[in-house]
């Protein structure tokens, strides 16, 4: 088994901490606003943090390349999240009536400032990693992995977590508890090791001068083509986040299904999901390696596509094993994409542009992709489940918005096989054991 070195550790908790925030309220946020009268508004809520992804990141991302240490933009990028967050659940705690703008308002300036700490998370991981002489390929996975455990720790607290007439995944407690992480990263990041930061102005070309040279990416083909790909697959990772709760817990309306667990506690049955996410991160080294990019997210795209099919035929009794194998599956649609996609990103990409690259891979990701995936979920829900009409009726429609989705994904899954063409040497017998190897340092991390 490899050593664990001490920034290892440090990073894990780091990425705990860092997920740990967003899953207090991301699969849950959705229950609570269906609860206060804001069923067809869930889908803004998630539109926004694709819509701030759009410059947020980047504009972040260079200003941590050229002026401010990315740790300590992750300090107060969490600060300012944390405060508007905060806020946002002392105004439901207050407010006799939620309404819509007030509480859209202050949630909208918090997930501005926190979607830029997913990628200057990365780039201060990627960073530490490089200055102990360590391969991120093989190193960074088994780190993020406590991303995951992280977001299942918050998702599952939140679960259970108050009183049975007011569960926190029904209240705005997640808003306070996801502030609470906040808080606590604000301390956490500046005992990160230090990143470097380029303050040369040699070059007189206004794209340098703004440190916008990771849209330069977009001249190469095969990167260009990847970025496009990044924002149709976007388009899927925000739905079922936004969606999946309210629809297994509408199950509870329908009498042959009103107790059953699922529906009972749907966000520990999604919280599967993330589990799944944790162990697939595992399988992440092997695959790149065996593999290459394509195949990987090739596996992603048709792994979407049975995560909505399967929602769309399952239920909380005798279709329950449906649920439960669209959670599973879901590790390899969201890890085999996301994590993926940010390690191909860094090492295609010079590290003087680091933090805006990755900043770029979120723009095309959770920015383009995301607001466009959430606004079109919106209207397919929208239409197709009336929320006046009778529970059974309902979920027919829910049904049908499953299998559209699941459409779609097949479609791009297509396209992506004849269009994006990466050249990679196939990976050797000794690549494909180191790989091996870095796996199981990756279970002795975990245990």
């Amino acid at each position: 088994m490899h050593h664990i070195r001490p920034v290892q550790v440090k990073l894990a908790l780091l990425s705990f901490i860092e997920f740990a925030v967003w899953g207090s309220y991301l699969t849950s946020l959705g229950n609570f606003l269906a609860n206060n009268g804001l069923l067809s508004q869930i889908g803004w809520f998630y539109t926004i943090q694709g819509i701030v992804s759009l410059f947020m990141p980047s504009l972040i991302g260079i200003i941590s390349d050229r002026w401010i240490q990315a740790q300590r933009m992750l300090s107060i990028c969490h600060l300012i999240a944390g405060i508007f967050m905060a806020a946002a659940a002392f105004y439901c705690m207050s407010a006799e009536s939620i309404q819509f703008a007030p509480l859209f308002t202050l949630y909208t300036i918090s997930v501005a400032f926190f979607m830029p700490t997913i990628g200057l998370a990365n780039s201060v991981a990627f960073n530490a990693l490089t200055k102990e002489g360590l391969d991120t390929v093989s190193t960074f996975p088994p780190i993020r992995v406590f991303g995951t455990v992280g977001f299942i720790c918050a998702m599952l607290f939140v679960n259970f977590a108050g009183p049975a007439e007011a569960k926190f995944q029904t209240s705005y407690m997640q808003l306070f508890v996801s502030a609470f992480f906040s808080f606590i990263m604000v301390i956490y990041a500046l005992t990160m090791p230090k990143c470097p930061v380029s303050k040369t102005h040699e070059s007189s070309s206004m794209v340098d001068k703004l440190g916008l040279r990771a849209f330069n990416l977009f001249k190469q083909k095969k990167m260009a083509v990847f970025f496009l790909f990044s924002m149709l697959l976007g388009v899927s990772l925000q739905i079922t986040n936004g969606y999946a709760n309210p629809f297994i817990t509408s199950f509870k309306d329908i009498p042959e299904y009103a107790d059953a667990w699922a529906a009972q506690n749907a966000n520990a049955l999604i919280s599967l999901s993330q589990i799944s996410e944790a162990l697939c991160i595992l399988l992440i080294p092997f695959c790149l390696k065996r593999f290459g990019i394509k195949g990987v997210m090739l596996m992603s795209m048709l792994a979407w596509v049975g995560r909505f099919a399967f929602f769309g035929a399952g239920n909380p009794s005798g279709g329950l094993w449906l649920f439960v194998l669209s959670c599973i599956i879901y590790g390899i649609a969201f890890d085999f994409f996301n994590v993926s996609g940010g390690l191909y990103v860094d090492k295609e990409t010079d590290h003087s542009i680091r933090s805006s690259a990755q900043g770029l891979f979120m723009i095309m990701t959770n920015g383009l992709g995301a607001t466009i995936g959430t606004l079109a979920a919106m209207a397919i829900v929208n239409h197709y489940v009336d929320a006046s009409a009778a529970p059974a009726q309902q979920l027919d429609g829910w049904r049908t918005c499953w299998y559209i989705f699941a459409a779609y994904g097949a479609v791009v899954a297509l396209m992506f096989v004849l269009m994006f063409h990466d050249k990679k040497t196939p990976a050797t017998k000794h690549e494909i054991q180191e790989a091996e190897a870095a796996g199981n340092g990756a279970a002795g991390l975990i245990d």
